[in-house]
């Protein structure tokens, strides 16, 4: 299969995708990819494990496959936790006509207190049974963690294309003014090599200043589940990224490096020290699955159908994450319980 290419608006195209256009200014919207091809001589090129090849332009990781237009495609919307939902905003914006499943690891959840062969085996487990359950034309892997470990091997094993997300550092080193950038991440994401090779690449001019969060994506779940923490607790997650230089420069630009963290975006605007731009990759996800799919067709209905919505824990959904789920579009709420069993 042909590798994916950049043209110059940042997007990719290859088998399956469509071409890009003209550049729009920056709006907090992610122009970065870590895109997946499965040439080896690309992989031999990047060094990167499981066959990498770095485009990071794009905003989201590319399985390339070829994906049949539909009028109403299957989109599998899966992250460990609720942190999805904040992409599945995005596609369904630019895809209102999809027919969507939203599907929450939650036993497993968080994906980063488990080792790289733990993840692996347990997210293709979960997604082998999801992609026989409800036959996805498409896969939006909307988790650092997995999309960075798993996609490989879930390229490998499925026909169905993935697309997935990595942290925006090139959008950011393009947007600062400053030269101060903070990427604000899970304590894995901080501590994986490609995170610093990303910015070795693409920020080789900018101070950066890494910031891995222990309680950011716990404190989200908490806020959608009605029991949201107070300001002092946020603000002290966030605080590391607000940097002044002995130069009095200051940080300008942060990166949301996990699809959690735009859940408490208005919360981090209001609370920060000082305004910065606050980079959300997940509209740059949506237009790729546009890439791969096609706009909406013109015939289409302009509604938008109920999202269903699948966890793996078997917990009963409290009455606050029900109406935090329906207010997103997710109101039939389903269960495919597979427990996490550790060896």
């Amino acid at each position: 299969m042909a590798p994916v290419a950049s043209d110059d608006a940042g997007a990719a195209s290859g088998p399956g995708a469509a071409g890009g256009g003209d550049r729009e200014p920056f709006s907090g919207r992610s122009e970065m990819a870590l895109t997946l091809a499965s040439d080896t001589a690309g992989s031999k090129r990047t060094g990167y494990r499981g066959q990498m090849r770095i485009d990071l332009m794009a905003g989201a990781t590319l399985s390339v496959g070829a994906v049949p237009a539909s009028a109403e495609p299957t989109i599998l919307v899966f992250d460990s936790g609720l942190g999805g939902l904040t992409v599945l905003d995005e596609v369904r914006r630019v895809r209102p006509d999809g027919r969507y499943v939203y599907a929450a690891d939650d036993a497993a959840f968080p994906y980063g207190r488990l080792n790289e062969a733990t993840l692996v085996a347990r997210v293709i487990a979960v997604m082998e049974r999801l992609i026989a359950v409800h036959r996805p034309d498409l896969v939006v892997i909307a988790c650092n963690t997995a999309s960075t470990l798993v996609l490989p091997a879930l390229r490998q094993r499925f026909r169905t294309p993935f697309v997935g997300v990595v942290p925006p550092i090139k959008p950011a080193a393009e947007t600062t003014r400053s030269g101060l950038v903070s990427l604000l991440a899970t304590p894995g994401t901080v501590a994986r090599s490609y995170t610093r090779d990303l910015i070795a690449t693409y920020a080789q001019t900018c101070r950066v200043a890494l910031v891995g969060s222990p309680n950011l994506a716990n404190y989200a779940e908490a806020e959608l589940a009605g029991e949201p923490v107070s300001d002092a607790a946020l603000a002290a997650e966030i605080a590391p990224c607000f940097v002044t230089a002995e130069d009095g420069a200051r940080t300008d630009v942060v990166c949301l490096a996990c699809t959690h963290y735009p859940l408490l975006r208005a919360r981090f605007e209001r609370i920060a020290p000082w305004p910065v731009s606050w980079i959300d990759p997940a509209p740059a996800i949506a237009r790729r699955v546009v890439q791969l799919i096609g706009p909406v067709p013109r015939r289409a209905d302009a509604g938008m159908a109920a999202v269903v919505g699948t966890f793996t824990g078997g917990a009963p959904v409290s009455a606050a994450l029900r109406a935090s789920l329906a207010a997103r579009g997710v109101a039939d709420l389903g269960v495919e319980a597979m427990p996490l069993v550790l060896q």
